[in-house]
């Protein structure tokens, strides 16, 4: 898997990141996977890879997307709410398009407008996602 972030990061101690250049971080990796397992059509919420994952956050979920994300399918974890990611909405849309992702048309009102995630019919669980949910680690 290739980076997409930033080149010479400072971890949360504020100290350059000793690792090699492409190696990401484990709970970098870890969402990265969970968002590659996503069928396509269907979407997580941050919270829900967070969930699934059994670790951080919506806010981390986000923050490694952000960073990292660039070579996953990223348009597949989203908010809560099934807003698009302002700033990519375009893109994404194209994606959801391509991959018959439920969506939520605006109403006639609402012109130019893009839609949103239809997220009753889009959320997807995990549950079929072909191997065992990853163990937490030993306290």
């Amino acid at each position: 898997m290739s980076l997409e972030g930033p080149v010479g990061q400072t971890g949360a101690s504020g100290a350059e990141d000793s690792g090699a250049a492409d190696a990401l971080p484990p709970y970098a990796e870890a969402v990265l996977d969970v968002a590659d397992r996503i069928p396509p059509g269907r979407v997580m919420t941050y919270g829900d890879v967070a969930e699934w994952l059994g670790e951080g956050g919506p806010r981390q979920v986000g923050r490694v997307m952000s960073l990292y994300g660039g070579g996953a399918p990223w348009w597949r974890v989203v908010r809560a709410d099934g807003t698009l990611l302002p700033g990519h909405e375009l893109r994404a849309l194209g994606h959801y398009r391509d991959e018959g992702t439920p969506l939520r048309e605006r109403g006639p009102a609402a012109d130019g407008h893009v839609p949103r995630i239809d997220m009753r019919r889009a959320r997807w669980d995990g549950a079929d996602a072909g191997t065992a949910r990853p163990e937490a680690e030993p306290e």
